[in-house]
């Protein structure tokens, strides 16, 4: 299962003890000994330190969000890193860290508890999202790096940029927040809980305990492919996919796949639950729903006023229904209210929230204009 993973260029951040005392304490009780992070790095760090760009990932991707001389392979966000792209590693010390929680390389529920000899499963502590911010700013902590040029993530890499900011005003100096929000609304709630019932109502979850050679397959698909509908649009469903039917084969029963979506669903989800772990998936998952920018203030403006950067970047696109435009307009009008400097672009793509992923035209002009001011 994925607490095998292994990718060439990964680095792993082993984080000190916290601020002197004990372990790692996570931001909502508990704590974790012998914290590891995986992440990769593109260009070179300046003289003074002041070139970092750290990137905090959605839930589901690694840290490798591009390619390198030691891994040629392409990365995630592989059209918007590299040398003369809209991150420009000739320019910038480029970090991508792997989420705190996440299975590729990180400490989390999938990666053994050196303390017990087992693997963490649901002993693992709750998470949060500034845990994942925290373990990010410790990396660079751990890079001699005092101050990030600039921190940017999509989606929950969003919220985890927000968090960072709330965290640690003092150590960066620019924002980018894309395809993200200052909390999770119902809609979205009710899509998450539901993909986490699903993998928890499998059989062989058995109350997070399972091995690798045992998980809740089924259930993890399951809920794969209902996140899978959530990250597009109804429109482009429409214009890939429309009605089209797959060539039917030989025996086939009633129920099974008969239209291209049904199989683009069913590859996709089978491709991913070979990689991802459940558990680790359960606990990012509730990790987005609990995060609110309110618990930094009061209320989501107070909370928005405590963020200190130069500039900041709010991208939405207006057919994500995951995070729907508005929350990223709520986001803005926080830092009008507060009187940052903000830049607020609303995109046209019609991918809906996996945009960013996908919509190289629009959102390379629109990074590549926030680096080139």
């Amino acid at each position: 299962m994925s607490n095998d993973f292994q990718v060439k260029g990964i680095k792993i951040a082993k984080l000190p003890s916290d601020y002197g005392s004990t372990g790692f304490k996570m931001f909502k009780g508990g704590v974790l000994n012998n914290v590891e992070i995986a992440y990769e790095t593109w260009g070179e760090l300046s003289i003074n330190n002041d070139n970092a760009i750290l990137i905090f990932t959605g839930l589901s991707p690694s840290s490798h969000a591009a390619s390198s001389n030691i891994n040629k392979e392409a990365g995630w966000w592989e059209y918007m890193i590299g040398p003369n792209k809209p991150i420009d590693t000739n320019k910038y010390f480029v970090i991508c860290i792997n989420s705190l929680g996440s299975c590729f390389g990180s400490t989390s529920p999938a990666t053994l508890d050196k303390e017990t000899g087992n693997i963490y499963g649901t002993k693992f502590p709750e998470l949060s999202i500034e845990d994942i911010a925290k373990a990010g700013h410790m990396v660079l902590i751990s890079l001699g790096i005092d101050k990030a040029h600039t921190v940017i993530g999509p989606s929950m890499g969003g919220m985890t940029a927000l968090a960072y900011a709330l965290l640690y005003p003092k150590d960066l100096s620019n924002l980018i927040i894309i395809s993200a929000a200052a909390r999770a609304l119902p809609f979205t709630i009710s899509i998450r809980s539901l993909q986490r019932e699903l993998i928890r109502s499998d059989p062989k979850w058995e109350k997070g305990n399972y091995t690798k050679d045992s998980a809740p397959l089924n259930g993890m698909k399951l809920a794969r492919k209902l996140g899978l509908m959530s990250y597009r649009a109804a429109n482009e469903w429409r214009e890939r996919f429309n009605r089209a039917r797959i060539k039917k084969k030989e025996g086939q029963k009633m129920f099974d796949i008969e239209f291209e979506v049904e199989s683009y669903l069913d590859h996709n989800s089978e491709k991913f639950i070979s990689m991802f772990d459940p558990n680790c998936y359960l606990y990012l998952s509730r990790a987005m729903d609990l995060f609110d920018v309110a618990e930094h203030g009061g209320t989501v403006n107070a909370g928005l006023a405590k963020i200190h950067t130069k500039r900041n970047l709010i991208i939405g696109v207006k057919s994500d229904i995951l995070f729907p435009i508005d929350q990223q307009k709520e986001l803005a009008d926080g830092f009008e209210k507060a009187k940052k400097n903000y830049s607020f672009k609303k995109l046209d793509s019609i991918q809906g929230h996996d945009s960013f992923l996908v919509d190289e035209e629009r959102f390379s002009e629109v990074i590549s204009d926030f680096f080139k001011d």
